[in-house]
């Protein structure tokens, strides 16, 4: 048999396809971000309001988070949420209330990820990729404000960090609602990370941690007292 004739091995013939498929999904990954970009660059300055999907209406958190979305948008910040349940929708609920903008990022996932319908109608946009969605969450936020979470809300929480601490972004507020949730993670950041010296002492600066929504707006105002309020990149 020829070479040119040989059978080509099934493994090989899978990775071809796949290179293909990666090389169409630029064009996706473009519009993606191209919608995202085109209608956050019109809302003005927001807050991002992230935490758990699974926290439920009758939840204190939730009343939490619908509170703080409310205190900020009575100051003329807009609220950006993941546009799901849980903390998300109090986030867009307490924005709708405040009769704030009201802006979902929705995620296409196979479960638990539904729209909530607090969301202005003209502001939900739903992504396939997260990596997408969590550009238009940092670059468009005035702020960060994190209620108790799983893994998602941790992983928002750190990238944001890591951006500030590394310099990839300006530094904008990051702030912990809930000390009695936060403060074992917390502990865990000044005894292991800083013990072992995998961060320095003036990174505990990068963020906040508070209970109240006076407490998240006086340190927003207060930061924004010095600094001009801009698209963070």
């Amino acid at each position: 048999m020829s070479e040119e004739n040989k059978p080509v091995p099934f493994h090989e013939k899978g990775w071809n396809a796949i290179k293909t498929n990666d090389s169409w999904a630029i064009f996706k990954i473009m519009s993606e971000f191209v919608e995202g970009f085109e209608k956050l660059g019109k809302i003005g300055p927001c807050v991002s309001i992230f935490g758990s999907a699974r926290t439920s209406p009758g939840h204190p958190y939730y009343k939490l988070a619908e509170d703080v979305a409310y205190t900020l948008t009575s100051q003329g910040y807009g609220i950006i949420s993941g546009g799901g349940p849980g903390i998300m929708e109090a986030a867009n609920k307490g924005a709708q209330k405040g009769a704030g903008k009201s802006v979902g990022l929705n995620i296409d996932l196979p479960f638990e990820q539904e729209s909530n319908p607090y969301i202005d109608p003209d502001k939900l946009i739903t992504f396939d990729y997260f990596f997408v969605r969590k550009v238009m969450f940092v670059k468009y936020a005035q702020g960060f404000v994190v209620l108790p979470g799983g893994f998602g809300t941790l992983d928002e929480l750190f990238e944001a960090i890591t951006l500030i601490q590394t310099e990839k972004i300006h530094s904008f507020p990051i702030i912990l609602v809930g000390t009695s949730f936060w403060s074992g993670l917390i502990d865990w950041i000044k005894e292991t990370l800083l013990t072992e010296k995998n961060i320095s002492s003036k990174d505990l600066d990068l963020f906040h941690v508070v209970d109240t929504p006076a407490e998240v707006l006086d340190i927003i105002s207060q930061f924004y007292s010095s600094y001009q309020l801009k698209p963070n990149f």
